[in-house]
């Protein structure tokens, strides 16, 4: 299966983009020349360990019949300071709430999508450390 994306350059840094039939618009903030019509390209890197991992875990948890209220889940990044400024470490924290949410399953849910399933955690695994946390509320 093959993936492709194209973006548009608008205007100074600002480009956009259509996926999966919703228009997207990236840009810089003004201290770099952009109009901050959109957010910055390496935060979508975050938002795609979350989003893989997020429907790898509901989707095990509903087979095993786990029901929760709420999931968050929050990925950090650390840019390293020297260009090319790329991520050094990620941390995803898992914060579920609900009642009497059993600590195995969610843990064995969770095990599953940065072992087996995540596409994204098994590219970013192979060049950053990745850490994760469970909170349940």
């Amino acid at each position: 299966m093959k993936s492709d994306v194209t973006i548009k350059w608008q205007e100074n840094m600002a480009f956009e983009t259509e996926m999966d039939g919703h228009k997207l618009i990236i840009d810089a903030s003004p201290e770099v020349g952009g109009e901050n019509k959109g957010p910055r390209p390496k935060p979508f890197m975050l938002l795609a360990l979350a989003g893989c991992t997020g429907m790898d875990v509901v989707s095990m948890l509903k087979k095993m019949r786990v029901k929760f209220d709420n999931l968050e889940i929050k990925v950090e990044g650390e840019l390293s300071e020297e260009h090319p400024k790329t991520y050094k470490n990620m941390k995803v924290i898992y914060e579920f709430s609900g009642k009497d949410l059993p600590q195995d399953k969610l843990q064995r849910a969770v095990d599953l999508s940065e072992e087996k399933y995540c596409g994204v955690s098994a590219l970013y695994k192979e060049v950053i450390p990745i850490e994760t946390e469970i909170k349940i509320k």
